[in-house]
Order: structure tokens, then sequence, then C-alpha cells
């Protein structure tokens, strides 16, 4: 039998710290990790916006690696106001909560334009060629930022669909790339957990190749979001109230 190299996916723990202080320790593939960092606060609720975070520094440990974000003083007053525990936490957007009344709640995003089948078979389309990290080892998630016609504006891999997500959301908030006129691209199942941190961002549309949710529809339609899914090039449906353009 022929021995044939395969390339394995990386994961590694992330540890997040805010002023010297332990926030939470992520599973995550070790690739654009500044971007990971500024995603994650954001939609944690960290930050509000790109600014409020000074630097980010990415260092190496015995046991994974440490992301120490030095946030602006009105910001590291906000955080340390809220802190709560999330030592180990999933991503899974409920884990290390105390009681029902701390369910993430989201903000109403503003309503962008339809966006047509032909831009979702467009980026659907474009998709496979940008993976780079899933065509070495077919094991990792990706979401991407779409403008209005579907072309790919920005895309991040990584082991977690969660983690793919901060990562994309980072990347646009560090280049300037607005939540207006496109959409968020999931090759992950849309759960409500993945549509509250599109909230955050401010995105108006989700398209995901696989199904959503029940919460993840019922979120979005609380939040302003339009939510595609079982995106296919020939077709997709929508699952919050209107049509596809």
């Amino acid at each position: 039998m022929a021995r044939v190299p395969v390339e394995v996916a990386a994961e590694v723990p992330v540890n997040l710290v805010y002023a010297t202080l332990p926030h939470a320790v992520m599973m995550a593939t070790p690739a654009d990790l500044v971007d990971f960092a500024y995603g994650f606060s954001l939609t944690e609720g960290v930050i509000a916006a790109a600014e409020e975070i000074r630097a980010v520094t990415m260092r190496e440990v015995p046991r994974g690696i440490m992301l120490e974000v030095d946030l602006v003083p009105a910001a590291l007053r906000r955080h340390m106001a809220r802190r709560r525990s999330m030592a180990g936490r999933t991503g899974c957007g409920i884990c290390g909560i105390e009681s029902l009344e701390d369910l993430p709640q989201g903000r109403k995003v503003a309503p962008g334009p339809a966006i047509a089948p032909a831009a979702i078979r467009a980026a659907l389309l474009g998709l496979e060629g940008r993976q780079v990290l899933n065509q070495a080892t077919r094991a990792v998630h990706a979401a991407a930022w779409c403008d209005g016609a579907g072309a790919i504006v920005a895309l991040r891999e990584d082991v977690g669909r969660h983690n793919a997500l901060d990562k994309l959301v980072g990347a646009c908030l560090r280049d300037g790339i607005g939540p207006g006129g496109g959409f968020v691209l999931l090759t992950s199942r849309a759960s409500f957990e993945m549509v509250e941190k599109a909230a955050s961002f401010g995105a108006g549309t989700v398209v995901a190749i696989s199904a959503p949710t029940s919460l993840a529809v019922e979120r979005a339609a609380a939040l302003g979001i339009a939510l595609v899914a079982v995106a296919r090039p020939d077709g997709a449906v929508r699952f919050t109230p209107g049509e596809l353009e």
C-alpha cells in the first residue's frame, strides 16, 4: 500500500487576556489570530469598535498561544464591570452563563439591501477556491464577507465555526470593511450564536450552506437579519420573512 502524506488541521489552545487577566481559552487554528482577537472582542461585547483596542500581542507559551489585548481605558472599565468567569468556553454562546436571564440578546441591525440569488450563487462558486486550509485538510470551516454582487471580499478559516466568523469580523474591523451592502457566507450550519455574532458586526444578511436551527431563525427574525440557508448554486431557502431579490 502506498504511503501518502496527509496534512492535518492545526488546533491549539488560545488564551485571550485583557489587562493581564485571562478571559477565555479557545481551541483554534493558529492563523489570523490578531483578527481573531479583534472579532472575538467585538462579538463578545468587550469592545464596541476597533479603535478600542490599542494593541494585540501574541506570545507562544508552553501549552498554547496567549493573545494579550490592550484596551483603551474606557473599554477596559466596561469590561471589568461585566467580567465573568468564561474559562474553557467553547464559543457556543451560552457556556458559562449562570441563568436564563443572561442569555445573549444581540442588537437589531439596520436592514440591508435584498441579496439576489445570482449574488449567492457567485459567492458559492467562488468559495472553494478561496478555502486554502480546507483544500489541504478537508477539516476546517470558513466564513466570508461578500459584497452585493457576491464577490468574496474577505475570508477566514478555522477548525471552529465560531472562530472562523470571529476571525472574519476581526479582519473586516481592521481593514475598515463595513457591514453595509453585503452578506456573511458560512460553510457551517446557522446556529443562533452565529446569528448573534453576525448581528454584533451589523450584517443584515447571513447565508449558510447548511440548515439553520429553530433558535437561529427566531433570533434572526428578532434582530432584523435575513437568514438564508441550505444554499446551493442552484437555489437557497430564506427562513425569515421576506423574499430573495
